[in-house]
């Protein structure tokens, strides 16, 4: 992976899990990510204006967008309910954790992704500190949280290797990314107003606007810098270095008053190590 691709990786992580961090302080996180998802959607319709070229240049680049926003929506619904019910830290850690067990092997063997001793090494480092990270069986409420984090994680996995395969395909990096939130938006949308109504929906989601607005324009950048990054690189490697966001997450977990055990800590140093490994060319 080049110098630049590692630096917008990692800032995709950061920002990817501030925006989470953001979410999970939302008094009703299934209804503030309505809100935040909405001016994602804006923002990058705003970047798609200015791409030039073909937004997809194949039939099949377009349909792995498709694929892609069913993904997300799945992913967005599962993400806002383990966040409600878990953890930051813990939910995020599942979530992005079990991405990259389903992502890296299907990279390597379907996608042909190189392996090299530092990326193989930086792999097992970075699975063995999600694995330390991972605390103790929860209990009633967080126990629900968890598994709704763990479809999140089948979800993750899903969008992420339909995005490459669109890159694949030359799509825009800004159509494309555009084209997966107005499916996933509207999901969220009928999804949430049946449960809550959807004049109470949209009160509740934009009860907090600046939280929704800082959050929702993070989530847009966070994408577009992951989109960056896949359309040169390979999608395990950038999966993996982007999992560097649980140890983001974690302490940003810590700022809002969640306590970090000495497993947990020990695990992101593990994480940030696996993290510099694969980020050495091979």
């Amino acid at each position: 992976m080049q110098t630049a691709a590692l630096v917008l990786v990692l800032l995709s992580a950061f920002l990817h899990a501030s925006w989470n961090a953001m979410l999970k302080r939302h008094p009703n996180p299934e209804a503030g990510v309505v809100g935040v998802i909405t001016v994602a959607t804006v923002g990058g319709g705003l970047w798609a204006l200015g791409m030039r070229g073909e937004a997809f240049p194949t039939t099949r680049g377009l349909m792995w967008a498709l694929c892609a926003g069913a993904c997300e929506s799945v992913y967005l619904v599962a993400l806002a309910r383990a966040l409600h019910r878990a953890p930051l830290g813990l939910a995020y850690t599942v979530s992005r954790g079990g991405a990259m067990l389903l992502v890296w092997p299907v990279s390597v063997l379907l996608l042909a992704e190189r392996v090299s001793v530092w990326s193989l090494t930086g792999a097992w480092v970075l699975g063995a500190g999600l694995v330390v990270m991972h605390v103790s069986r929860p209990q009633g409420r967080a126990a629900s949280g968890v598994a709704w984090a763990a479809l999140s994680a089948v979800a993750i996995a899903g969008y992420h290797l339909s995005y490459k395969l669109a890159l694949a395909e030359r799509a825009l990096p800004p159509a494309l990314f555009t084209t997966g939130l107005l499916i996933a938006l509207p999901v969220l949308m009928v999804e949430r107003g049946r449960q809550l109504g959807f004049v109470v929906l949209l009160r509740q989601a934009w009860c907090q606007p600046w939280l929704v607005l800082v959050g929702g324009t993070i989530s847009m950048l966070s994408f577009s810098l992951l989109l960056t990054a896949l359309s040169d690189s390979g999608a395990g490697v950038v999966l993996t270095l982007r999992n560097t966001s649980i140890a983001f997450a974690l302490l940003l977990a810590a700022l809002q008053g969640e306590r970090l055990g000495h497993r947990q800590l020990s695990g992101a140093v593990l994480v940030s190590v696996g993290a510099v490994l694969l980020g050495i060319p091979a």
